[in-house]
């Protein structure tokens, strides 16, 4: 017996892409052994913690990091610290009326809704939302002019469901922030290149563990030794209710460890793979399908599927959720008739799978 007939679940084909509804990525032989030796051991938690961080900061070439249980409890955490500053007393009392210095300005196209909307964790950390320029354009300036002597920090989202056209760049936002002597958070998850944010000036970065770097599930800080003392902190306040377990901490260093050395996979490697499983697709009459790249100009590459006929693209993303196993692929372009089929996850025999429900729906 399997745990889906033990717990009456469904199997999962992931075509979507390292989404955290469909539990994010698989993770490798050798860093759930970390996670075993974690599970199965005690440690000083505080020690671990400081001590891990200093092996990835080591590893990054950054000056200090912080493992937590996701990315999005990284920016409520490093929200709730910059604004806190390292005052005991605020991390016992986040919303303590007194700190009054809690705006954080975010472009208006990057305050977007992930799975949860962004100023959700914003406020969670105690931070009031600035919103700066609109919803399809912001500049340096329109950054800018909404600093007040009651800013924060400054919130960058770098990812796919941001608005990409007409928004300024995280160098811009770093010039910004140090022309006002602010600092810069940017959010980016599901970003693969662990060094470039920090690089360009950001003084607090966060990533997802188990997107691009294929971990379990845990989120990685980076900084400065001030800012992630700050951060470290937040575990005697809000931090508490966002704590991390020991073998998910050593899991998700290994796994650091494992993506610095090995990499993922390469745009190339993906365009191979879609080759065949797009031919496929293209020999059904009312499916056109072509190979695209991330829309966020990240070397992922996807297969596009135009669907025309008497089903629409809502109709076929539908059905392939109905059956045993579910098979899940990326939403975004439905209301266009377009369906996007993210293969990152994806061996053969699932591709052959999709491939053979496609032909059970539209025939």
């Amino acid at each position: 017996m399997t745990y889906y007939d033990k717990f009456n679940l469904k199997e999962v084909i992931n075509a979507s892409g390292r989404m955290t509804i469909l539990g994010v990525s698989k993770v490798s032989d050798h860093v759930l052994e970390a996670q075993k030796f974690g599970g199965q051991h005690f440690f000083e938690m505080s020690e671990l913690s400081i001590q891990t961080g200093a092996y990835l900061a080591k590893l990054l070439k950054v000056e200090d990091a912080q493992i937590v249980s996701s990315a999005s409890a990284g920016i409520a955490q490093s929200v709730a610290a910059i604004i806190g500053k390292g005052n005991v007393y605020h991390a016992y009392h986040p919303y303590d009326a007194r700190f009054t210095q809690r705006e954080i300005i975010i472009p208006k196209g990057h305050n977007v809704d992930y799975g949860t909307p962004v100023e959700v964790m914003i406020g969670q950390g105690g931070g009031k939302i600035v919103e700066a320029g609109y919803a399809n354009m912001c500049s340096p300036e329109h950054i800018e002019m909404m600093i007040t002597p009651n800013t924060a920090a400054i919130l960058y989202i770098k990812s796919h469901h941001t608005v990409q056209k007409s928004m300024l760049t995280v160098s811009q936002a770093a010039e910004v922030a140090k022309r006002n002597q602010l600092p810069l958070i940017v959010d980016a998850a599901a970003e693969e290149d662990l060094y470039k944010y920090i690089e360009a000036g950001a003084n607090v970065v966060i990533y997802s563990g188990a997107k691009a770097i294929e971990g379990p599930s845990a989120g990685l800080v980076l900084g400065s030794k001030k800012f992630i003392g700050w951060v470290r902190l937040q575990g005697k306040g809000l931090g508490r209710a966002m704590k991390i377990g020991k073998d998910n901490i050593l899991g998700f260093t290994q796994a650091v460890e494992d993506y610095l050395t090995n990499g993922s996979e390469s745009g190339a490697s993906m365009i191979e793979r879609l080759k065949p499983f797009v031919a496929s697709i293209n020999e059904f009459e009312n499916l056109t399908a072509s190979i695209v790249q991330d829309g966020a100009g990240r070397d992922i590459y996807r297969a596009s599927v135009k669907v025309t006929g008497s089903k629409s693209a809502k109709d076929v993303i539908a059905e392939l959720k109905t059956k045993n196993p579910a098979v899940y692929t990326r939403e975004y372009q439905a209301n266009n008739g377009i369906i996007e089929f993210d293969v990152r996850s994806v061996n053969e025999q699932e591709a052959e799978k999709i491939v053979a429900r496609l032909h059970e729906i539209l025939n």
